[in-house]
């Protein structure tokens, strides 16, 4: 059983459903994308960013076509949702800390080059205040 599923289980067991990865009730309430600034930078930043719910993990690549099923295959191993576009998008839901934001940003940043692309940054989605 992967981490997600554990982590999906844990809160429905306590009443806190996790959010849908497509959600619109989902907002923009941390990012990510000046490679200069740490990420517990980015998270202090965050006022709208509430640390102990779950959120949808959003990592922005550009993954040449050719590459993008393998991509696909790579990040579903870790429960990762690959969207292919113009800027490719990795989802996944997590419950973000400073530590855990910066070993995806190594990975996903270690994968786009391996798979001769570009890392561009992250963002971070939560369910509005008041909308769960």
């Amino acid at each position: 059983m992967g981490l997600l599923r554990r982590l999906r289980d844990r809160l429905v067991r306590r009443g806190e459903p996790p959010p849908e990865i497509d959600s619109p009730d989902l907002e923009v309430v941390a990012e990510a994308f000046d490679f200069a600034e740490a990420d517990s930078a980015v998270l202090a930043r965050s006022p709208g960013l509430r640390p102990e719910a779950p959120a949808v993990l959003r990592h922005h690549l550009r993954i040449p076509p050719d590459q993008r099923g393998r991509a696909a295959e790579i990040l579903a191993q870790d429960d990762w949702e690959f969207r292919a576009g113009e800027v490719c998008h990795a989802l996944r839901v997590q419950v973000l800390t400073a530590l855990s934001c910066a070993q995806e940003r190594s990975r996903m940043a270690s994968l786009a080059q391996r798979l001769d692309g570009e890392w561009l940054g992250w963002d971070a989605l939560q369910v509005r205040q008041g909308s769960a």
